[in-house]
């Protein structure tokens, strides 16, 4: 899979985080979709999570990236969508893993628990890894 455009999005916590993989993916070439939050003032992360994932979901943009504090509420968030994968990434070896043997399409970065140069390591090797296949495809198929 070639990723060429990239849905992101985070809430208030995650804001500053996302706002410097925009940067950083942007001078990596990547196309963006920002679904906000579009300041660090306080609100809710579904109100991003949802507008992400639905485009990934309808393969409007290739990968998604979401961050908020802990990265769970908006991994749970867009893990509701029927063809969303979404992946709790904390380190990049969880990344590697979550493409390679999960064919995770959206990475949740928890913003309070990593730093900007990690989450950046975490998210190019999430872009950058192929989902393996074989006999990980019938164990997606079931989820």
């Amino acid at each position: 899979m070639i990723v060429n455009k990239i849905a992101l999005c985070s809430d208030h916590a995650g804001y500053e985080l996302k706002e410097f993989l925009i940067k950083e993916l942007s001078g990596k070439g990547y196309e963006i979709e920002n679904f906000g939050t579009f300041s660090s003032q306080s609100c809710d992360y579904a109100d991003f999570a949802h507008p992400m994932a639905s485009s990934v979901e309808k393969n409007f943009c290739d990968l998604g990236i979401a961050v908020c504090g802990s990265g769970n509420g908006i991994n749970m968030t867009v893990n509701k969508h029927q063809k969303i994968r979404g992946a709790l990434c904390w380190k990049p070896e969880i990344a590697y893993l979550a493409r390679l043997h999960n064919d995770a399409n959206v990475c949740c970065l928890p913003a309070r628990f990593v730093s900007n140069e990690i989450a950046l390591e975490i998210v190019d090797t999430f872009l950058n890894t192929l989902f393996e296949g074989g006999r990980h495809s019938e164990r997606i198929r079931k989820i």
